[in-house]
């Protein structure tokens, strides 16, 4: 865990230059070990780094997009870290195997389901790829919302602090539909975990799934997965 110590100690220093402070909340829910998958909204570059400096220090992997690969410093670091470099908005199976498998050995693997980053704070449509790693590998998934990292280096400019909000909620696990999850079934399990991603975050940052049936239901204190096949059909309608 030495390499995570040493970077931690210089992203608390780049911190203190970014005037930035956090405000964690739900910290509770943080499982004891590994393995887990943590779903967070995308709306910055510091997004790992605001992770890695808020959650215990452990063993992590992570997707990251390829130009940073050969970024001077970010690339090693990241490498460092446990990357694993995707193109935008694409994984292949060869990817999602490897993560796969860095999940089966126990580690903690942060990804951000959307693909891409929310330059607006609202969230986008996302892909299928956590819902299929949460399904392949059937552990739990931890939804952490992030707010203010998408206005932080706009306050940066104007030598503003920023209160960076990591909002973690309760970690759940895919739905039971009694048989192997398949291609079809991934949109709605997608819809499942945003949903509860989306929970945790202030109503500005709802975007995509603001009006969606599960939502309502979840912040209702309702059962979400019969809305999810509902919600998904009603996109795919209006689309």
């Amino acid at each position: 865990m030495f390499r995570y110590r040493i970077i931690r100690l210089a992203m608390n220093i780049a911190r203190l230059f970014l005037l930035v402070r956090f405000k964690v909340t739900g910290r509770e829910n943080i499982p004891a070990q590994g393995p887990y998958i943590v779903a967070l909204n995308h709306t910055s570059v510091v997004d790992t780094p605001v992770l890695l400096l808020t959650f215990p220090i452990q063993k992590w992997r992570f997707f990251a997009i390829e130009k940073w690969q050969t970024h001077p410093i970010y690339g090693p670091i990241m490498a460092w870290l446990g990357a694993i470099y995707i193109q935008r908005d694409k994984i292949d199976r060869r990817q999602l195997r490897e993560a796969q498998d860095a999940i089966d050995e126990g580690v903690v693997f942060g990804l951000a389901p959307e693909g891409t980053r929310s330059f607006n704070g609202k969230m986008v449509a996302a892909k299928d790829g956590t819902a299929y790693l949460a399904s392949r590998a059937n552990v739990p998934v931890l939804p952490v919302g992030l707010v203010n990292n998408d206005i932080l280096f706009a306050n940066v400019k104007r030598l503003r602090p920023t209160t960076v909000e990591i909002r973690i909620g309760a970690p759940f696990t895919m739905p039971d539909i009694g048989r192997r999850v398949k291609s079809r079934d991934l949109p709605a399990f997608t819809h499942f975990i945003m949903v509860h991603l989306a929970a945790q975050l202030p109503e500005r940052y709802h975007g995509y799934y603001a009006d969606s049936p599960a939502l309502a239901a979840l912040l209702a204190g309702e059962d979400v997965w019969p809305h999810c096949a509902v919600a998904v059909q009603g996109q795919m309608a209006g689309a």
